[in-house]
């Protein structure tokens, strides 16, 4: 299983922004159709951001980020950037199950039509408006019905702190207390569902590294895996702080060996270093190592 520790966002109607950005190592470069892009100037970024999905040399994953369902931009941004090299759609501002079943159906033609593999894109929504946040659970189960790709494409979803403080007239501050409940409503809906951890909201005082940097680690204490980045300086904080350490492989690998060892003799629990471990300590550490592996 690949990390999604970074995504980071590069507009798509400014090539050398695209190009650098996909120099920076981040995990995954979301070229941007929405936010960074003026109404104006939408039409004419699909061509560049198509061209730079499509480029066979570049490194890294590639994403676009379409504008919503309820503008008039949506379906011809995904008409005219979806193809080869396109690994992935991000949808903003998400209220509803059949949003996501109106893109996979979309999505699935438009990979049988290109010659994709059906399913094969990933499908990240954003849920950054108060109805998507109320909605959140039934937008996520919406994988109990078969969707149109017989794949369940949607892996994870984002949380959109700015249009969501917007939408609710909230002014957070500096570490967004104001947030907490609606970040936890996010993981723990995507947990319920089955999904991947979430991906966190931008950081939008990027010239504030010691900030951002407390502002992962709570996020990934609150059951994040990854953040949605604004600005290449955010890329290594963020690949640094949501990736495991090597102090936390070494303490997952003696957790294991140290549990088995002891599961072999018939106990379930045992003390290490002081703290309790049983099994639900002994999965996470598991699931840990064999993403490093890669086994996942």
């Amino acid at each position: 299983m690949p990390f999604f520790r970074s995504f980071l966002f590069a507009p798509g109607n400014h090539p050398r922004r695209v190009a650098k950005a996909f120099t920076l190592g981040a995990d995954v470069v979301i070229l941007d159709l929405e936010d960074s892009v003026a109404v104006s100037d939408k039409p004419g970024a699909r061509k560049p951001v198509a061209a730079a999905l499509s480029d066979p040399s570049r490194p890294g994953r590639g994403y676009v980020r379409v504008n919503a369902m309820g503008t008039p931009f949506c379906f011809r941004d995904l008409l005219e950037t979806i193809g080869p090299g396109v690994a992935g759609v991000v949808l903003p501002k998400v209220e509803s199950a059949a949003d996501l079943h109106a893109i996979d159906w979309l999505l699935a033609n438009l990979e049988q039509e290109r010659g994709l593999a059906v399913g094969s894109l990933d499908l990240m929504p954003m849920i950054e408006t108060a109805v998507g946040l109320s909605r959140i659970d039934r937008i996520l189960q919406a994988r109990s019905l078969k969707p149109y790709s017989g794949v369940w494409r949607v892996r994870r979803v984002a949380f959109g702190a700015g249009d969501y403080s917007h939408d609710l007239g909230l002014s957070p501050t500096h570490d967004e207390p104001e947030l907490a409940d609606a970040r936890a409503r996010v993981v723990l809906a995507s947990r319920s569902a089955g999904l991947e951890a979430p991906i966190d909201s931008p950081w939008f005082h990027f010239k504030d590294r010691d900030g951002f940097q407390r502002a992962i680690g709570r996020s990934r204490r609150g059951g994040f895996q990854g953040r949605l980045c604004i600005h290449p300086d955010q890329v290594t904080d963020a690949n640094e702080g949501y990736g495991p350490s090597v102090e936390e492989i070494a303490e997952a690998e003696r957790i294991v060996a140290a549990f088995r060892a002891a599961e072999a003799t018939g106990s379930a629990a045992i003390q290490l270093d002081g703290h309790m471990v049983d099994y639900p300590i002994v999965y996470r550490a598991e699931r840990l190592l064999k993403a490093v592996k890669g086994d996942e």
